[in-house]
């Protein structure tokens, strides 16, 4: 450089070093280490010329509109939509860093301009005047020193006219910050920055920061290990983190949630160049999880928006276990397919389906959906709630004019009822697929007639499909919740200094239970939850019919079997027919296992007495049983000696002979019986036989 213009920069030295370069805004690069090096270097030295045209473009549809009164400094007319090349992702973040920049400084850059005298410049046409502001944000931002031209750059004649015609202006420039400072009594150049964009830039730089892990390539617990050998701690949550600390996510488990100051030393890991570790905002996990948790072994799931690639691939990650297919809506260029499909196969995704159709213009029919069970839905919203909205804005190619909504810290009525009425029109539309049961609705906005309003709007619109309709449930998040960040059927995370905002509602297709549930079953299921009190159910006529079928065979059945091994009811009163066969009365007793036990006759004939006085006879009635009973051992006395042996499990047919032998002749058995009822009607006339055969000693009488 001449020796002039050495003696010129140091004859405005003072002016410059007194002057606080702006806080430059900290935006993650996705291609890893490599490209954080490149942006080192470029920061330093300026920018390339396509970098300046494509900020000047975002910057023209964003900027400020003043009054007629203070419109001092024109800008020609706005472009709603300029067309944009990014050469790449890192192009375009640098493109919006820079306009960003330039819009949070307008009212500074512009003052600037006119104190010292560098505008209005004739030369300069007011189609040109957006470059000439935020070239002029980027000399300010390198203390107005030359710009480095790259030799692989591409020049543009317009950006090359300008740079040259500031920097001959540079040291008027400084001499006018200078002045702008003393007036407004200002410590450093962030007094300039408005308060709300000052407050949200805080809390976002000391927001920690969340990456999921991609367990298509790595497991947690070698995360865990990988991380701890560079040495950093493990932490229950949150509030216990320490400089080189991190914590799981308290809602999703491949989470991992660190502190701000270390993001940098993050992005530079081997971990997230190689696709391990993902750097998102936790809203997008959230609503992953909360549509996995919905998701059944076969079924598909819809993104309604393309979105970031980064929450494609989480869905993807999340459903690699199962035959899912995530279907992605609004790719429409070839040119995207292609970026996209290099982006998920070098994270390893491969059951990604991706479709040209906006999502209002897939029709719930489309053959290829048909096992599609889960729609996730993230409609654009106005970002307001998220940590970094700038983050979200660029990774999920969102409308530039947010950046304005950002700046102003709120959105217009107008615009507001813009966003609401596309995001019911999404919603409506979601109803209408037949075979989805669920649908997860996720927004990082603040407002409520982006969130629960729209929600309840859609299902109280009437939609049924097949007389079906929908209804809201608990997420999945409800659980792990305190009261704060839950109200009714919602989840909510409010905007704060350890998380962003979310608001996320899950929708359920009710079950047509009434055409596959016959009637009688409906019945019998309200009757088992108590809520038909008082109805009886009346059963089928069929029913009844093959009841009384069963009951006739059943008789038959009964009548079939040898009397000697027919069972005798219990009898209640006191007065019991002693013509009751004494086989039924044997038989009765072999079904209770009442088998006699001990050895003297006189005792088995209390105890049995006892067991069955209370309920059967009176006193006198006792004593007339032990006379009968008496009398039949005599009796028994004389028969096989083998009746007397007890038995566990002896068929009916043998009951009453008494007798242990596996095979014995209905012939004796009635013998038995008819020379059992002669001595008992001597005996006891009104003594019920089966009460006495209970109280027969088993042993033999000498």
């Amino acid at each position: 450089m001449p020796d002039s213009e050495s003696n010129l920069r140091s004859s405005h030295e003072d002016v410059v070093n007194g002057t606080s370069v702006l806080n430059e805004m900290k935006i993650s690069d996705e291609k890893g280490s490599a490209g954080k090096k490149t942006v080192t270097q470029i920061e330093k030295n300026g920018y390339p010329d396509s970098i300046y045209i494509n900020a000047a473009k975002i910057f023209q549809g964003i900027r400020t509109e003043k009054s007629k009164d203070r419109l001092l400094v024109r800008y020609g007319e706005n472009s709603e939509s300029p067309m944009m090349d990014f050469k790449d992702e890192h192009s375009k973040r640098v493109s919006y860093e820079l306009a960003f920049n330039a819009l949070k400084y307008q009212d500074l850059l512009e003052e600037m301009l006119l104190n010292s005298k560098t505008y209005p410049c004739y030369s300069i046409p007011d189609e040109l005047t957006s470059l000439l502001v935020v070239m002029l944000y980027d000399l300010q931002d390198r203390k107005f020193k030359k710009r480095k031209i790259f030799a692989e750059e591409e020049l543009v004649e317009e950006v090359q006219e300008i740079g040259d015609y500031l920097y001959s202006y540079r040291t008027k420039l400084a001499a006018a910050l200078a002045r702008c400072r003393i007036k407004y009594d200002a410590l450093s150049i962030e007094y300039f920055v408005p308060e709300t964009i000052s407050k949200q830039e805080k809390r976002a730089s000391a927001l920690p920061v969340c990456f999921w892990i991609n367990t298509l390539k790595i497991s947690l617990e070698d995360v865990i290990r990988d991380l701890e050998m560079k040495g950093l701690k493990k932490v229950e949550s949150v509030s216990d983190f320490d400089h080189y600390t991190y914590a799981v996510d308290q809602h999703c488990h491949d989470v991992l949630v660190f502190p701000s100051s270390l993001r940098e030393e993050l992005l530079n890991l081997d971990l997230f160049e190689d696709c391990k570790l993902l750097l998102q905002d936790k809203s997008r996990s959230l609503a992953v999880h909360a549509a996995q948790a919905l998701l059944s072994e076969s079924g598909d799931v819809i993104v309604a928006h393309v979105g970031s690639h980064l929450t494609v691939a989480h869905m993807s990650v999340l459903t690699n276990h199962s035959t899912s297919k995530i279907f992605v809506c609004g790719v429409k260029s070839s040119a995207k397919e292609e970026e996209l499909k290099n982006s998920f196969s070098h994270m390893g995704c491969e059951n990604i389906w991706l479709l040209q159709e906006d999502f209002t213009e897939l029709k719930p029919t489309d053959p290829r959906l048909e096992k599609a069970k889960v729609i996730l839905l993230l409609p654009q919203c106005s970002e307001l709630g998220a940590g970094n909205p700038m983050e979200l804005i660029l990774s999920e190619h969102r409308d530039s004019g947010l950046l304005q909504d950002l700046f102003q810290g709120f959105v217009s009525e107008d615009k507001l009822r813009i966003l609401a009425e596309t995001q019911l029109n999404e919603l409506v539309h979601a109803l209408k697929f037949n075979k989805v049961q669920a649908i997860v609705y996720c927004t990082c906005s603040i407002y409520p007639e982006e969130n629960e309003l729209v929600v309840r709007k859609a299902l109280e619109s009437g939609v049924e499909v097949d007389k079906v309709r929908h209804r809201l449930i608990p997420s999945v998040f409800s659980t792990c919740s305190n009261s704060e960040s839950s109200t009714e059927m919602f989840f909510k995370l409010e905007p704060s200094e350890i998380s962003s905002g979310c608001f996320l509602a899950v929708i359920e297709r009710e079950k047509d239970i009434s055409k596959k549930v016959p009637a009688k079953d409906l019945l019998a299921s309200a009757t088992a939850k108590e809520l038909l009190d008082g109805i009886i159910e009346e059963k089928p006529k069929e029913e009844v019919k093959k009841q009384k079928v069963k009951r006739k065979h059943k008789a038959a059945a009964s009548d079939n079997k040898p009397k000697a091994a027919k069972l005798l009811h219990h009898q209640t009163g006191a007065n019991v027919k002693a013509e009751v066969p004494v086989s039924k009365a044997a038989s009765k007793i072999k079904e209770k296992h009442e088998c006699p036990k001990k050895a003297a006759s006189d005792i088995q004939e209390k105890h049995m007495h006892q067991n069955k006085a209370a309920s059967n006879t009176s006193q006198k009635t006792v004593h007339q049983k032990k006379a009968a009973s008496n009398t039949a051992q005599k009796k028994v006395h004389k028969k096989k000696a083998a009746t007397n042996t007890p038995q566990k499990n002896v068929q009916r047919t043998k009951a009453a002979s008494n007798t242990p032998q596996k095979k014995v002749h209905q012939k004796k058995v009635v013998s038995n019986i008819q020379e059992k009822n002669a001595r008992q009607t001597k005996a006891a006339s009104n003594v019920s036989t089966s009460k006495a055969a209970s109280n027969t000693p088993q042993k033999k009488v000498p």
